[in-house]
């Protein structure tokens, strides 16, 4: 070999993969999809919501836990596919809601308006309903802790006017 001639090979092989570093980058990023803001991808965790106005929303998916949420307002709101772990709805209004395959475990529904919303396929272990009016309530498929429905079957009554189904067979009372 000549003197001063010695890695000149190397060079052209080191730009190459360096290029072909760059283009598969260059692919993958094309390839993935960009991220698009979606409208229920709101997470009130933590957050103190009392009194909020959310009536007739589509809030499917959104986080709720630990939220503070007394005395909101979520009349005819779909609610369906949230987590409420630990959130509070002391004296919320959840009329005709749609809770359907949330996962409510600890959560505060005490005083709160029940009436015709819809829990179906629902986690509300160690949930608290005390004195909340559950006419018309579906509770179909809820996971419920059995002191929770003995004490919801003392004055469960009524049909939900989506599903037909009445609240005390959904809770399965005797």
């Amino acid at each position: 070999m000549k003197a001063g001639t010695q890695g000149r090979g190397k060079v052209p092989g080191l730009v190459a993969s360096w290029v072909i570093l760059l283009v598969a980058i260059a692919t993958l990023v094309w390839l993935i999809p960009t991220a698009q803001a979606q409208e229920n991808t709101v997470d009130y965790t933590l957050t103190d919501l009392s009194f909020r106005d959310f009536s007739g929303q589509q809030l499917t998916g959104t986080s709720f836990a630990a939220a503070e949420m007394r005395e909101a307002n979520f009349k005819g709101a779909d609610l369906s596919r949230t987590i409420l772990t630990k959130a509070s709805f002391l004296r919320a209004n959840l009329t005709s809601a749609n809770l359907s395959g949330t996962f409510a475990d600890r959560v505060i529904f005490d005083e709160a308006n029940l009436t015709d919303a819809r829990f179906i396929d629902a986690i509300l272990t160690s949930s608290s309903f005390r004195s909340a009016e559950i006419a018309g309530a579906d509770f179909s498929g809820a996971i419920l802790d059995r002191y929770q429905i003995t004490q919801l079957c003392q004055y469960a009554d009524g049909t939900n006017s989506v599903t037909g189904t009445t609240t005390r067979d959904s809770l399965g009372c005797r």
